[in-house]
């Protein structure tokens, strides 16, 4: 481990040095590259995940009957008239009035079909005080959201003449509006709301305008490029809104953070008396080669989602992985190029109470700028680093510890929104008068011929067995298709949008009632599908997807670190580290979404849940995130330990130095997160509260005390390869920024220089 020569080379070197020669080349092949992505991918268009892909199992052959059989269903809509004071009944003369004028007002809208009275289809309550009336909107299920404005109106309208009544509309298309206003404006807000954080803190962390642009520049470019290129790939592989707004969050925090790791490094060679272009060269070498491994790991994580067989997830690592690459390329690129034609002008815009000129003055000649805070921190830590390790890894593990009982479920509408939307309201209304109403369970049956006597009897006894099994209240209706011999079979489930109870209930329906019945009839194909089956199916693939999901990221992680730092035990320890980050982000979210510690702060009382998907996306993402940190303070510490210090001098120095840079990408990090938390969908509080919990951990306990009180305790230990791992490709050669300095230097060509 000691002095010895080192090659000035690699592909961070190389393509920073050619980007500071060929500075306006490299601008304006990226503003070109930026450009044609926007304009092929605008005229490719995107193409979405179709339903029958989303999920294997029943949901998904259901899905595909439907699709082959060339149907559209309709998106269904109902409208509950229910007495507000219980006094009036669904006999009485005043409900009959209001049912036709609903009929009536309806369809007048010409948005809507197969209108049908509750007087007809026995669609009463019980207790007979509330009512519902049908009906199927009109074109495609898919867009029907954008149609149903009318129609709502229209219930209004009656609703006001009827105010000893309550009248409101549910279904496929109103859902799928609300939904989509509340989804449109959280993510607008959020996207209005993250570039200006993140600006602000890299003004407080550079001082000065220009330096602070010039990461939000590059992420915002980084997200155009990729939105673009999503609607090329979209045509091999399905993309969707979900991958697009994942792809925002992580593409302007990889974006900000690279940039900021480059930019504070030239910065920090500059303020040690070193000229521009020397600068630059160490920042590319050091800086450049951490961005490109952190880079490469994070794609490897992101392209664990591909591993699911999950047609959303393979989406959302995509989209990911791609737009981590783009913003890896532009930081060893054109970040170079920009710094090269700025110069000094990248401290343009300076903000006097917020610069630090003086205090680079003092400090030129001197080095690297150390923090105060983490120098303190770092001494009692590598003093005492048993203790440190002990307290610091108890801590994470007690954080941890709630995810033990981690619950997860497709969130229902209430259980998403809580009671931010009237909708809502109307929903759990209905799941009270018709338990499992809102969303019945959907028999898909396809036959030989649909009219056959078999056929016809089995189900009809389906119908009745739905019922006397417990598994359904009723009504169970059934619609026919005969020119495509298929029937749909509509059945409410007891348990309504209690998903455990709803899901006993299905189990019933597969396990016995559809065998007794309709499993009888040779020919017949009948698979239930719904939001309670899509639950439970997406839950089972899920957890058939963990372990490898788990063991590629893991394996491939600890390949990328042993041959980035040529060091087993830094490889081990790294995983290590990231899996503890990973358990106390679950265990917070478990804590306060499913036990309701501290919910209040976030407005997430009463979800009892952590949404399905959740879990295996914040592995993949915070696996990938973390290893920037880890990769950037490790670097360095390796770097410091290059030049000749000892293992515990090269800690403290690696960890104290990097703490500024650190601190401010984690701060942003944080920042753009917690406004994920703010939102009124539980599933994005949750994935910003997960998200920002654990960069915040990862940043501070694990960056700033775990990681260096065990490297203290391995002591050379930290450098062990053995013997028979020297065969691995050597990566770490851009590690000595010294030799870069010597006029014999020559980055691009590869030539020996002493350290």
């Amino acid at each position: 481990m000691g002095n010895g020569d080192t090659r000035v080379r690699g592909l961070a070197a190389r393509a920073g040095g050619w980007s500071a020669r060929h500075r306006w080349a490299a601008v304006g092949i990226w503003v070109l590259f930026v450009v044609l992505a926007m304009g092929l991918g605008s005229a490719a268009g995107r193409v979405d995940v179709k339903d029958s892909d989303q999920l294997k199992g029943e949901t998904h052959t259901a899905a595909k009957i439907v699709e082959d059989a060339g149907i559209d269903e309709p998106a269904g809509e109902t409208v509950l008239i229910q007495a507000k004071d219980g006094s009036l009944k669904a006999t009485d003369a005043e409900f009959r009035s209001a049912v036709a004028a609903v009929v009536k007002a309806v369809e007048g809208t010409g948005k809507v079909t197969d209108v049908t009275s509750p007087y007809d289809t026995q669609t009463i309550s019980k207790d007979g005080r509330s009512a519902l009336v049908q009906f199927d909107m009109r074109g495609e299920a898919d867009t029907a959201g954008e149609r149903v404005e009318p129609v709502l109106k229209a219930v209004e309208d009656v609703q006001k003449d009827h105010e000893s009544l309550r009248i409101e509309e549910i279904g496929g298309a109103s859902m799928m509006k609300t939904f989509d206003d509340a989804f449109g404006d959280d993510f607008q807000k959020a996207e209005y709301s993250a570039v200006p954080v993140a600006l602000g803190i890299l003004l407080i962390a550079f001082g000065a305008l220009v330096a602070a642009l010039l990461p939000v520049l590059l992420a915002v470019t980084a997200i155009m490029a990729t939105m673009g290129l999503m609607g090329i790939v979209s045509h091999v592989m399905p993309m969707s809104d979900t991958a697009n707004s994942v792809m925002l969050l992580v593409g302007l925090a990889v974006g900000v953070d690279y940039c900021l790791f480059y930019l504070r490094r030239e910065r920090e060679e500059r303020e040690a008396g070193r000229d521009a272009q020397t600068a630059l060269k160490v920042a590319a070498a050091t800086s450049g080669r951490a961005i490109i491994v952190s880079g490469v790991t994070v794609c490897v994580a992101m392209a664990g989602m591909l591993f699911t067989g999950l047609a959303e997830f393979e989406a959302m690592g995509l989209a990911s992985l791609m737009v981590v690459a783009v913003a890896m390329v532009g930081s060893v690129t054109v970040l170079p190029a920009l710094l090269s034609l700025l110069g000094e002008r990248v401290e343009k815009g300076k903000i006097p109470f917020l610069h630090p000129q003086s205090k680079l003055r003092r400090n030129r000649g001197r080095g690297n700028r150390e923090s105060r805070f983490w120098t303190a921190v770092l001494k009692g830590v590598l003093a005492r680093p048993v203790i440190s390790v002990a307290v610091a890894a108890g801590a994470l593990l007690a954080i941890a510890a709630p995810a033990l009982g981690m619950k997860t479920q497709q969130l229902t509408l209430d259980k998403e929104f809580g009671d931010s939307l009237p909708i809502v309201q109307t929903y759990n209304r209905l799941n009270e008068a018709f338990p499992g109403g809102s969303e019945p369970a959907e028999v898909v049956v396809r036959a030989n011929d649909i009219n056959a006597p078999e056929v016809k009897s089995a189900l009809a006894d389906f119908r009745e067995r739905a019922i006397s099994s417990g598994a359904s209240r009723g009504p169970v209706e059934i619609k026919l298709h005969d020119e495509q011999n298929i029937a749909f079979v509509y059945v409410p489930l007891v348990g309504g949008s209690d998903l455990d109870k709803a899901g006993a209930s299905l189990d019933k329906l597969r396990d016995e009632v559809r065998p007794a019945t309709l499993g009888e009839v040779d020919g017949v194909e009948a698979p239930i599908t719904g939001q309670v089956a899509g639950s439970k199916d997406f839950n089972d693939q899920l957890a058939g997807a963990v372990i490898p999901v788990f063991a590629f990221v893991v394996v491939f992680a600890f390949g990328l670190m042993l041959l980035s730092f040529r060091s087993l035990t830094i490889a081990v320890t790294s995983i290590v580290l990231n899996l503890l980050s990973v358990g106390a982000a679950y265990g917070i979210l478990v804590a306060v979404f499913q036990h309701g510690w501290g919910a209040s702060l976030v407005g997430a009382e009463g979800v009892g849940a952590i949404i399905t998907w959740l879990p295996l996306f914040l592995f993949v993402i915070l696996f990938g995130l973390s290893m920037d940190y880890h990769v950037f303070v490790v670097s360095r510490i390796r770097e410091a330990r290059l030049r000749g210090r000892t293992t515990k001098d090269a800690i403290q120095h690696g960890v104290v130095t990097t703490a500024g840079v650190v601190t401010s990408a984690a701060v942003i990090m944080v920042a753009v997160f917690a406004i994920f938390g703010t939102l009124s969908m539980q599933s994005m509080k949750q994935m910003g509260v997960g998200l920002a919990a654990a960069v915040l951990i990862d940043a501070t306990i694990i960056r700033g005390v775990l990681l260096p009180a065990v490297m203290a305790l391995l002591g050379e230990r930290n450098w062990y390869l053995p013997k028979w791992l020297n065969r691995l490709p050597d990566l770490t050669h851009d590690e000595a920024p010294e030799a870069v300095t010597r006029k014999a230097a020559r980055d691009d060509e590869g030539e020996r220089v002493p350290v």
